[in-house]
């Protein structure tokens, strides 16, 4: 079964624990550390934005906003190479390393306030990442928005990082997105280092984007912010599009590679703005 075959299931997920929340004005957000640091939804004048994990049998791939951390995106067949050495990481979707290792593990929550929520992940240091280092969330809203960060800090190790966000949103009436260029993708539905005219959806691709991206959800009117530039729009699935701001490409490691020393970080951050228009 593909991941989007599963959206807009009638299946329901029952006892679930009380989340983490922090509100501000007309926005609730709903945390959920244990499910991968995700955020498990979020209401803006009383819209629910996101596909909930009732709505996918909790598939970990396909509900919620969760970070892709320390890659975004798939790694062509798990394998890339670094400083001389050939690295493999373990295969999660047909035959590649995809989303990194963040979205399946518990987060803990360092601290909590009205407003504000923080969350640590020690990365792994085995065979699902060999690098170790350390990864921070940070949410936090003001009245009808809310601004998601994320930094990563390598220890005694350098290693290369590229992460970023996936939100699930709600499938909207109105996609407002103005990409300059789109990355190729080859026969493996990999991207590859060269950019090209922008094609007629729907995609499942990435782009050069430096413009605000609006989405319009039962009438609220969803806009994200960043200084980022690589953006994953997938909106093939029939119940949802997602909008995922990055700070690489898919595959990153192998064409457009970051690296972080040690005791470096990379950090990144974008706002989501909900509001009805006037």
């Amino acid at each position: 079964m593909r991941i989007d075959d599963r959206i807009g299931d009638d299946e329901t997920v029952s006892n679930l624990p009380t989340l983490p929340s922090i509100a501000a004005g007309s926005i609730d957000v709903e945390v959920d550390p244990e499910a991968g640091g995700r955020i498990a939804q979020i209401t803006a004048d009383g819209v629910a934005l996101l596909v909930g994990r009732d709505q996918v049998d909790a598939h970990p791939l396909a509900w919620g906003a969760y970070p892709m951390v320390p890659w975004a995106g798939r790694i062509r067949a798990g394998r890339f190479e670094f400083r001389g050495e050939t690295y493999e990481l373990p295969r999660n979707h047909d035959g590649h390393a995809m989303h990194g290792v963040g979205f399946t593990v518990a987060w803990t929550v360092t601290a909590h306030t009205e407003r504000r929520l923080d969350l640590r992940l020690d990365l792994p240091r085995d065979v699902t990442w060999p690098f170790g280092g350390t990864a921070l969330q940070t949410f936090e809203v003001d009245d009808d928005a809310l601004t998601c960060a994320m930094s990563v800090t390598a220890d005694d190790r350098a290693f290369p990082v590229s992460f970023g966000w996936h939100p699930w949103f709600r499938k909207p009436q109105r996609l407002e997105f103005h990409p300059t260029r789109m990355y190729r993708r080859d026969g493996d539905h990999i991207t590859v280092d060269e950019l090209i005219e922008v094609p007629g959806g729907p995609w499942d691709d990435c782009f050069v984007n430096e413009q605000s991206v609006t989405l319009r959800i039962d009438g609220v009117d969803v806009t994200l912010e960043s200084a980022l530039t690589d953006w994953v729009v997938y909106d093939e699935p029939p119940g949802a599009t997602c909008v995922e701001p990055q700070t690489g490409p898919p595959d990153a490691f192998n064409i457009r590679p970051v690296v972080v020393e040690p005791g470096a970080s990379l950090t990144a951050s974008f706002r989501l703005t909900a509001q009805r228009p006037s």
